[in-house]
């Protein structure tokens, strides 16, 4: 942040020259990262237009003078872009070139006759085109002139280029407008606005307390001549993002000035904003009006800090619920939040997954729908009046089965819920769907729930999700749909998934509410997939690459890389209309969330995919990436041998080494022989081949399907599917026997080229990826963005997140910086979330107890404790931990609530192995976590409570 010289604060003018700074200079702008799609795509919609306020009769013509601070380079140029025809309608390829004045400014002059003046507010940003092709947006949509309103015939802007990676962007998101700092979002009016002016001044300042208003000062009797007990006070509009004041300083000026802070309950100057004195100099002339758009007040934007939980809601437990966390039970777990001082509550997807009715939808990450609800959070008593009495006493007796059970049981939870939902539905019906609550729901949702009603038909009518099998409508259709609502008791079962989803959409928006008129945030999470075999892919699979599978590259949470089954998306097809999917995806997770998390974020620079022949992820490739061709074998002295490096190499030592005393029986059952050489049966060539194989022979030894797998993915390159002659290498290429049986000149010259196809080629390629989809999607919504950003990341990615805003995420077991086996809390970025594990990981205790010898460093390293490391995790190592983080300088310090339990050892669960969440090397894993005390109890703890409020408040947070 740009460092000001503060002004003498008694009635002088201040010494020494100005600096001419109209918004962090210091920022070398012109460096900046693109965060704009490329020509043609439109910014995001400006608010619409409302009527003009007219003070005065409109003239003929006007004239908009643009001008912006901003520090260029050869080859860089700017524009103006906005919701007006000669701004381009906010196409930027249509926008208003701008000039090159000197190095630190550009202008643009606009021209409008009286036809084009009416239809209300201008909105605009400038567009910096660099010398790459590259686009790049300032951020907001504050900059807006209303030209009707104002009398004068020339208007001069002088505008602040809005870096889209400020910290103060992000108290204008949601989360802090409307929850912890809605009360400096107030309507401020301080002193009259004068009839005649000049000048308008407008400045953001989104940290102000209650009690505190902006002011102004400066240089001449116009600005009182830095007479801090009669400053300028500014005003500011309900829910305005700037405050503004309009001057009339009659004539050309010349001025030095600051901003400061005024205390209107204590009627007491409290401060000026730091850094050198603004400049403005002369623009204006008889009958013009120069608006200010000043930025930022230049105080520190870096001490607002908050802890939260996160939990999945199918791990809460509450005397309520049955047999599993309910979208009410949010509300308990909100009251808790308050009791210990936290302010946010983080949980996972919560769409509907179910595909099977079994514990196999327990995965939340494979929804059907991207925007349909789960059933399994919706509480039934709410539902449940003096009609359905009859069954009460059936329901009440199995939910305190359920309920008494340590784990979910996903089974029976399902089964239950949708027999007793169904008996509902009948009595309730009726009502339901006459109510004008459910009918503005429909209106508002249909273009998601007729599809999605159809399909949950479709998947109990036969039996499958998998449409491909269904023997007609493999594709969604309107007309089929408008069709089969005329049978009326079709219509009635597809309208039985309307009425679920109303009331889950109520509960849902009821608690997440409610929490927020509690202080606390719900941070929601939207997955990086969808499932193969979803409403999503049914209704639109132009959008998606069905033949591959999205996953991960091998790490050490997976050895052999995790293979999600999910097709990877068709970009350039979701380009094709601006990614409407995506921004109606963002649309419904706003309609309840203040804030969510980007799961593998790194999935909008490239995805690791799979081909659907394979069950493993080790057998991926990223895409899209810069593959390798066959001439670049030759340039470095490499012979090509596409069978020897694309065809898994078999030979007798590595059938030793892979079925040692087994590899008679492996060659002759699944193998073919030929000059010393193996080759796999054409029965045998792939996984998918092998593991259908493996289904249906459960007698045969397991380990041979393992070494089978190993067997298939021992190749060096594997060839791109959609571009044959194009390779991409095999990750882990010197861990494979194939690679350790090439000569030592190969293995060099390989080597090399490997380093360069992952490590040096691609990463510009995959940031300009990113800055395709990420900065059009952002402008989508304003909630609070996290990116989980672990795993693989390219060398680009955390300046392309921080360009935009993104909170990256920041795990202390998983350092971004090889060269450390932990990552320091204390070393967190601003923007960032900062946690000891996730979901995906072991708890801390959990962790702790799997490997001695990196709990002894850890021990060590971390904690700075000596002597041997105890055996278990004792509460006062977690404890430690937790303190760590909350003391990280991270906006966001987040814990999985099984981590805050551990710090106390009257609270937590006797068993840490029960704990965990996911297990991401087993893709069949269970999702079956339950709290094993309930909310209601918790709240009464107050011991564990009042510490962890007392670690929260001595952390600042």
């Amino acid at each position: 942040m740009a460092k000001q010289k503060k002004p003498i604060t008694e009635s002088k003018t201040p010494k020494g020259k100005a600096a001419l700074q109209n918004e962090k200079p210091t920022k070398p702008l012109a460096s900046e990262k693109a965060n704009e799609p490329v020509p043609g795509k439109p910014l995001k919609k400006a608010p619409a237009k409302r009527a003009a306020k007219k003070t005065a009769p409109v003239p003929e013509s006007r004239t908009i003078i643009f001008s912006v601070n901003f520090y260029t380079k050869y080859g860089q140029s700017l524009f103006v872009v906005g919701n007006h025809p000669k701004l381009g309608n906010n196409d930027v390829s249509r926008a208003l070139p701008m000039h090159y004045v000197n190095k630190e400014f550009w202008a643009a002059e606009l021209q409008l006759n009286a036809d084009e003046i009416s239809g209300g507010p201008i909105t605009y940003n400038y567009v910096m085109k660099d010398e790459m092709g590259s686009f790049i947006t300032d951020w907001g949509t504050d900059k807006q002139i209303d030209i009707a309103a104002f009398p004068h015939t020339k208007i001069y802007t002088r505008d602040a280029w809005n870096h889209a990676g400020y910290p103060e962007n992000a108290f204008l998101t949601e989360p802090f407008k409307t929850v912890f700092l809605k009360d400096g979002f107030r309507a401020v009016k301080t002193t009259a606005q004068p009839k005649v002016f000049d000048h308008i001044f407008r400045l953001k300042a989104p940290l102000l307390k209650a009690g505190e208003v902006l002011c102004m000062l400066g240089s001449g009797d116009a600005l009182h001549n830095w007479n801090v007990n009669d400053p300028i006070f500014l005003s500011r509009e309900k829910e305005s993002d700037y405050w503004e004041v309009k001057l009339n300083l009659s004539g050309p000026s010349d001025l030095n000035y600051k901003y400061g802070i005024y205390n209107t309950t204590d009627k007491r100057f409290v401060q000026y904003e730091e850094g050198d004195n603004r400049h403005l100099n002369g623009l204006a002339s008889a009958g013009a009006l120069t608006i200010v758009n000043d930025g930022f007040l230049y105080l520190p934007a870096t001490a607002w800090k908050g802890a939260g939980v996160a939990v999945p809601v199918f791990s809460l437990r509450s005397d309520s619920g049955f047999g599993i966390g309910e979208f009410t039970d949010m509300k308990l777990l909100a009251d808790w939040a308050v009791r210990c001082g936290l302010k946010l509550i983080q949980i996972l997807p919560v769409n509907d997954t179910i595909a099977t009715h079994s514990r196999q939808d327990s995965y939340p990450y494979s929804a059907i729908s991207a925007f349909a609800l789960n059933p399994v959070y919706l509480n039934l008593d709410p539902l449940i009046d003096g009609s359905l009495k009859a069954f009460y006493k059936e329901y009440a007796e199995k939910r305190i089965e359920l309920n008494a059970k340590k784990e979910v049981d996903f089974d029976a939870v399902v089964r239950l819920k949708f027999e007793f939902l169904n008996r509902i539905y009948k009595q309730k019906k009726t009502a339901t769907f006459k109510s004008k609550s459910y009918q503005d729901f429909f209106r508002k949702n249909e273009h998601w729930l007729q599809p999605y009603g159809l399909f949950c038909y479709f998947r109990d009518h036969y039996g499958t999700v998998d449409f491909s099998k269904w023997p007609q409508h493999k594709k969604y259709s309107k007309t089929i749909f408008s069709k089969l609502m005329k049978d009326e008791t079709v219509a009635d079962a597809i309208s039985f998934h309307f009425f679920v989803q109303y009331h889950l959409h109520i509960q849902l928006k009821e608690a997440t509410v409610y929490a927020r008129s509690k202080n606390i945030i719900v941070k929601g999470d939207i997955p990086i997939g969808i499932y193969r075999f979803s409403c999503d892919a049914w209704q639109q699979p132009e959008l998606y690459h069905m033949e591959m599978q999205a996953g991960a590259p091998p790490d050490d949470f997976a050895v052999k890389g995790q293979n999600w089954g999910f097709p990877t998306y068709n970009w350039k097809k979701m380009k094709e209309d601006d990614f409407e999917w995506w921004r109606k995806r963002f649309e419904q997770m706003s309609h309840y969330f203040d804030a969510f998390r980007i799961d593998h974020i790194l999935g909008f620079f490239r995805i690791w995919s799979i081909p659907y022949e394979a069950v493993e992820g080790i057998l991926g490739y990223f895409i899209p990436a810069i593959a390798v061709q066959e001439q670049e074998f030759a340039e470095r002295n490499i012979y090509f041998n596409k069978e020897r490096y694309c065809e898994p190499f078999i030979n007798d030592a590595v059938l030793a080494n892979l079925f040692g005393d087994k590899s008679a029986l492996v060659k002759q059952r699944f193998l073919l022989e030929q000059d010393g050489l193996c080759k796999l049966k054409p029965a045998f060539n792939t996984q998918r081949k092998v593991e259908a194989y493996f289904e249906e022979k459960t007698e045969e030894d397991t380990t041979l399907k393992t070494g089978l797998f190993d067997l298939i993915s021992n190749v060096i390159l594997i060839e791109d599917r959609s571009f044959p002659g194009r390779y991409h290498f095999r990750i882990s290429m010197e861990h494979t026997d194939s690679f350790n049986q090439l000569d030592h000149h190969t293995k060099d010259g390989l080597r090399t080229l490997y380093t360069n196809y992952f490590f040096e080629r691609q990463d510009e390629f995959w940031k300009e990826e990113a800055l395709q989809k990420l900065p059009a999607l952002k402008r989508a919504t304003n909630m609070l963005i996290c990116g989980e950003d672990l795993g693989m990341v390219p060398s680009t990615v955390p300046d392309v997140m921080q360009d935009l805003g993104i909170l990256s995420l920041e795990v202390q077991r998983m350092p971004k910086d090889a060269r450390k086996q932990f990552s320091n809390p204390a070393e967190a970025p601003y923007l960032s979330v900062v946690t000891p594990s996730t979901h995906d990981m072991s708890t801390i205790r959990g962790w702790w107890k799997e490997d001695r010898s990196i709990t002894q460093k850890f021990y060590q390293q971390s904690l700075h404790s000596s002597g041997p490391a105890p055996a278990d995790c004792e509460p006062w190592i977690n404890e430690a931990i937790v303190r760590q983080h909350l003391h990280s300088p991270a906006m966001w310090s987040i814990f999985q609530l099984q981590d805050l339990m551990g710090t106390d050892g009257a609270i937590r669960r006797e068993n840490e192995e029960e704990e965990r969440i996911n297990i991401p090397a087993d893709p069949k894993h269970y999702w079956r976590y339950r709290m094993h005390i309930g909310l209601e109890t918790l709240l009464l703890k107050s011991d564990f409570n009042d510490r962890i409020k007392n670690d929260i408040h001595n952390a600042g947070r």
